[in-house]
């Protein structure tokens, strides 16, 4: 009891050195609890929105997933004829069966021809209006489609893009570009999950996403009175004899959840990872903020030692302290997290998908979780200085405060920082030494750790070099108050390490990730100069395929010289060893592609894979299965019948545009597939005849003005969006990674602050012998820059290496190219001076405004 209440006596005397570190726990706690709530209620939005929009049983088209993605790769959803409807109604227990149609692979325009479709990545859904679309959407305005010239919106669309009754719009699908005017607007009743919905009436809706009327791709059951979805799936199944997919409303929820679940999987444990960093960083925030805080009372625990306290008691109450500090920022982090989640509805409210507070879900593992996670790694973070604490003797209490070093505590950590960075250094060159690049990345892994850690140890042995050398280059042209601020540095090396290591660590990763990013950039760039011999690149950068119409329009323009279509399927392929290759990708692609995409061959001439009945393989495969130039392979086409190929070509596997693509014509694929199932383009090559690249470009630009799914790049172009896209990843990236930094501010402010307190009577006897204010400030402010100078020094210095290693195994993928990126690097060097400056502020401020004589007074 009596430790309890030393230990409570403590905490509140000294709340304000533990606010830092309180909020450090605060918001590590908070970005994982926030996390958690996130991605709960995301899960339970979509899980209440897939009940409440499946129907009792669903039949859907042969082909069709089972999360009802229908569309294939000719553009058109799979359908079933209309009779299967009056079969649905003739089974025991259906009170009701509904034909419905739609598809998602579709562009809407408005009249000015700006696409319609989702910016936050939502899909764009076209479909008929039917009664179980009538349980989900209430109709606010107008009316329901009734003939082809109408079409109905959803509002949030409608808000979005300022659409209004009787407002054209144009429905671009595989089938063609149908044109109509609004007719009506509907309203979600339930949560929108950012999708872009547009209603017709069945036969148009028909016409223009299949091209024929009498089909569909869903037929919607509703079971009669007491019959159950099971049974009623069970007397559908009788009635239809196979052929169709058929699932109960649990079966379809399911399936959607899992893919939501899959794909939030990915986004709570990305984040959950970088909130690890940031109590990571927080640890070293921790362990400054107890060490400090035991070396000022070393005297007052060498007294309780002399009274009669064991070491025990001593080490029991820095721990309970720390425990107290725990409980404090977790309880606050928790509260802090559920505001995190509704600030993350919000903000994808924002991006089109409106999440409603009402499915906030806070289940009763997040605030333990929570709870236990802060606790758990401040209570872990204090052992060492508590540990410190029980050491301290009874005669501790006739000295000055502050524990003496221990000698060889220290050189034990120095021999162990030493090792650990070796071993980590040795793991690292092993990694670029690997044959594959999983070999590699285990290495990788292993390397980082170790180094990790083994700069973290060293931290205050190269804290007194590395100082010494930024107070040569940066503090001296301050005079005396420099060298003051760099000796204060030096004073205690392991405060000094630990607060650079807490900084570090971030700046390592950005700079990592900095390195990887520009890499990938410049060999990519460096491929396409050698590899792509095309003017033009034309695609959808939603994924979407190119239609016919598109096509057409591309191979009109004027001052083109030729375009090559790519298609891309899937077959199954028999190889001569005997062994079946399952959904085995195969390209289909015109002749000219030789020309366009200059892949190195091992064995043959890639031309020669686009004559009839012919094909390439990659040198892997061919040495998997024992083929060679004149094998046969029988390919069995998803969407055709089977073909006898040739091999004619063998491609290196090392190549990083369309590595491990086999090719095959589009006459060869023509001949085995039907018309109505060839697979539309993914891409289309086109090449400017002599001297009129500028104009074709432009003329390629105006024939795609109807079609704004799709893209017109000349290299330069496609440099750039490839810039682009790896810009906004990393951008993200150190978005997260922000808040390690911020928690290593709060431990730079932390040590500051605590090592003001620390120094007090020296800094009011600098006072009185004429040192003013605003030199006082100044030294803070220099000591405060050096620091974060030393930890932006090793952080960069471990993250470039660690970038460069992993380059070494994107190199063994076809990315050769070392690139730093100096100006990211510089940018992120003189920032951290910044940040020193910023974190001393207000240590800074309190020291000058100390009252001299009690300074002075001050034991």
């Amino acid at each position: 009891m009596t430790v309890l209440k030393t230990s409570m006596r403590n905490f509140l005397a000294h709340k304000g050195r533990m606010a830092l570190s309180a909020v450090a726990v605060l918001l590590s706690v908070a970005f994982v609890c926030g996390t958690l709530v996130f991605t709960d209620t995301m899960n339970t939005t979509f899980d209440k929105l897939f009940a409440a929009t499946a129907s009792d049983v669903t039949v859907s088209a042969k082909g069709s997933s089972d999360t009802g993605e229908t569309t294939a790769d000719n553009g058109k959803p799979p359908v079933m004829p209309a009779s299967v409807v009056d079969e649905i109604g003739t089974a025991d227990g259906v009170k009701s069966a509904e034909g419905t149609v739609f598809s998602t692979s579709v562009t809407v325009i408005d009249a000015d021809k700006d696409s319609l479709s989702p910016t936050s990545g939502g899909p764009t859904i076209v479909g008929n209006w039917n009664s179980n679309e009538a349980r989900t959407m209430k109709i606010s305005s107008g009316s329901a489609p009734k003939s082809a010239d109408q079409v109905m919106v959803d509002a949030d669309t409608a808000d979005k893009h300022g659409l209004e009754l009787g407002d054209e719009i144009g429905i671009i699908t595989a089938v063609g570009t149908h044109r109509a005017n609004v007719s009506g607007i509907a309203d979600f009743t339930v949560t929108n999950p950012g999708a872009a919905i547009f209603y017709l009436d069945t036969e148009t809706a028909q016409r223009t996403l299949v091209g024929e009327t009498g089909v569909y791709t869903n037929v919607n059951v509703t079971a009669a009175p007491g019959v159950s979805d099971a049974q009623l799936k069970k007397n559908v199944t009788t009635a239809l004899d196979g052929g169709y997919k058929v699932q109960t409303a649990k079966e379809v929820a399911d399936a959607n959840a899992e893919d939501v679940q899959a794909f939030m999987g990915v986004i709570k444990y990305a984040m959950l990872g970088f909130a690890g960093i940031a109590f990571l960083v927080g640890v070293f925030l921790i362990i400054n903020t107890f060490s400090m805080l035991v070396a000022q009372r070393t005297r007052e625990i060498g007294l309780m030692r002399a009274i009669g306290s064991s070491r025990r008691q001593v080490n029991r109450s820095v721990l309970i302290e720390a425990l107290l500090l725990g409980v404090v920022g977790s309880v606050l982090g928790v509260g802090a997290g559920v505001g995190l989640a509704v600030g993350l509805m919000k903000l994808m409210g924002a991006m089109g998908m409106n999440l409603s507070t009402d499915d906030l879900t806070v289940v009763w593992t997040t605030p333990v979780v929570g709870l236990v996670l802060g606790v758990v790694v401040t209570v872990l973070a204090a052992y060492l200085p508590a540990r410190r604490a029980g050491k301290v003797s009874p005669m501790a209490a006739l000295r000055d405060a502050g524990a003496p070093a221990d000698a060889r505590a220290g050189a034990v950590r120095a021999v162990a920082g030493v090792l650990l960075t070796g071993a980590g250094g040795l793991a690292l060159y092993l990694a670029t030494a690997a044959d594959t690049a999983g070999d590699g990345a285990l290495w990788l892994g292993a390397g980082v750790v170790l180094s990790l850690i083994g700069f973290v140890v060293v931290g205050p042995l190269l804290a007194g070099a590395v100082v010494r050398v930024l107070g040569a280059i940066v503090l001296r042209m301050f005079g005396p108050v420099g060298r003051m601020a760099e000796r204060n540095a030096l004073r205690n090396p392991r405060r000094t390490g630990a607060t650079g290591a807490a900084l570090m660590i971030g700046l390592a990763l950005v700079a990592c990730l900095s390195v990887v990013g520009s890499s990938m950039v410049a060999s990519a760039t460096e491929e396409l100069d050698k590899s792509v011999g095309t003017d033009f690149i034309v695609q959808s950068d939603t994924g979407q395929l190119i239609t016919p119409q598109a096509v057409e329009a591309v191979k009109a323009a004027d001052g083109v010289d030729r375009v090559t279509e790519y298609k891309w399927t899937k077959a199954d392929f028999t190889t001569p060893d005997g062994k079946t290759s399952k959904d085995t990708a195969i390209t289909a692609a015109d002749p000219t592609y030789a020309q366009d995409l200059r892949v190195e061959t091992v064995a043959g001439d890639l031309a020669d894979a686009y004559r009839p009945d012919s094909m390439s393989v990659h040198e892997e495969y061919a040495k998997d299965h024992g083929i060679e130039l004149g094998s046969k392979i029988a390919v069995d086409f998803r969407d055709g019948s089977t073909a006898q190929l040739t091999v004619r070509a063998i491609t290196s596997s090392e190549a990083v545009i369309d590595q491990g693509a086999m090719y095959t014509s589009i006459d060869t694929l023509a001949t085995y597939v039907p018309a109505e199932r060839m697979p539309l383009d993914m891409l289309l090559f086109a090449s400017a005849q002599d001297g009129e690249e500028a104009a074709a470009y432009a003329a390629l630009k105006t024939a795609l003005d109807d079609y704004p799914q799709y893209s017109v790049r000349d290299q330069t172009d496609y440099k750039e969006a490839l810039k682009d896209q790896i810009g906004q990843l990393l951008n993200m990236i150190y978005g997260l990674l922000a808040l390690a930094i911020i928690v290593a501010i709060l431990g730079v402010v932390n040590t500051l602050a605590l090592s003001v307190v620390e120094r007090t009577r020296e800094i009011g006897l600098m006072r009185a012998i004429g040192l003013s204010r605003r030199q006082l400030r100044r030294m803070i402010r220099l000591e405060s820059v050096v620091i974060a100078l030393f930890g932006a020094l090793l952080g960069l210095g471990l993250g470039m290496g660690w970038g460069a290693t992993a380059q070494q195994l994107l190199a063994l993928e076809g990315l050769n190219v070392l690139e730093i990126p100096w100006p990211t690097i510089g940018a992120v060097f003189v920032g951290s001076a910044f940040v020193g400056l910023f974190a001393a502020l207000i240590p800074a401020f309190r020291a000058g405004r100390m009252n001299v004589l009690n300074a002075i007074a001050t034991e």
